[in-house]
């Protein structure tokens, strides 16, 4: 399936010191590449967001959100649809932000902050609350901490793009190299050079780290624990458990516990 671009609006001004564009992406649609005069913070309320910057693709979802410095080229889409904030900020208000891409954590609080500064957008500022707003996400972002890296993704274009679209689709497609590499009519070695080359790791780890990212992106949304180890193809239960602890630190149970008593703090 091709997908559809989205047009900026016309008539953007330069951010004095934050401005906020609230905005749903419909899925398969993208913003064409395309740079800024003022930082941008990119992140999704609800659903996922692809941005491609500095050669590189990834995935995030509302627990990420990605720092873009002023002037640098980028192209944000999603390919389930999202929910999109994108907060524009001076180059004043963000001198002591990164000066690269950075993919870091969204806490709680920061959320909470950008849904109360796209609701208070419009209004004036009499009493200097939406300034004492601001300061507070520039002390959010000073704050927050950077992730090594999301859900890596192919450029848009790639015969890989289809096979990453299918497994995110259905992340218990038991289709292995071979059986990929047939289907995309490669050999298998040529399958995994490419992967490799492309997204920056073998297929066999990004689909670990998709079945992660995606356990807690259906976890967060109500499913439980046995439930979401079906929906992403493990054999049990407590192979699921194993594999998430393996990567997190702790059980899957205890994870989201620990956000939900981030939410309430």
């Amino acid at each position: 399936m091709t997908w559809g671009t989205i047009e900026a609006p016309p008539g953007t001004v330069p951010p004095q010191p934050i401005t906020v564009r609230a905005q749903l992406i419909p899925a398969r649609h993208f913003f064409p590449e395309h740079a800024h005069r003022w930082n941008q913070m990119v992140y999704a309320i609800s659903g996922v967001l692809t941005v491609a910057v500095e050669g590189r693709s990834f995935v995030i979802s509302p627990e990420q959100a990605v720092w873009l410095p002023t002037g640098l080229r980028h192209r944000v889409g999603s390919l389930v649809g999202a929910e999109f904030r994108s907060l524009w900020i001076a180059d004043e208000a963000g001198r002591d932000l990164p000066k690269i891409a950075t993919v870091f954590s969204v806490t709680p609080l920061l959320r909470a902050l950008i849904v109360e500064v796209t609701a208070i957008e419009a209004e004036e500022d009499s009493d200097g609350y939406a300034g004492r707003v601001t300061d507070l996400i520039l002390d959010q972002l000073r704050r927050a901490q950077p992730l090594p890296g999301a859900l890596p993704w192919p450029r848009g274009g790639s015969s890989l793009t289809a096979l990453c679209e299918a497994l995110y689709a259905d992340p218990s497609d038991p289709r292995g190299p071979e059986a990929w590499s047939r289907e995309l009519g490669m050999s298998e070695r040529t399958l995994g050079r490419r992967f490799e080359a492309e997204v920056g790791m073998s297929l066999r780890s990004w689909r670990r780290r998709l079945r992660l990212f995606k356990a807690i992106e259906l976890m967060g949304g109500g499913l439980d624990v046995t439930r979401t180890a079906l929906e992403l193809g493990y054999g049990s239960t407590s192979a699921f458990v194993y594999a998430f602890r393996t990567e997190m630190g702790r059980s899957p149970q205890a994870y989201m516990r620990g956000r939900g008593a981030d939410r309430l703090e």
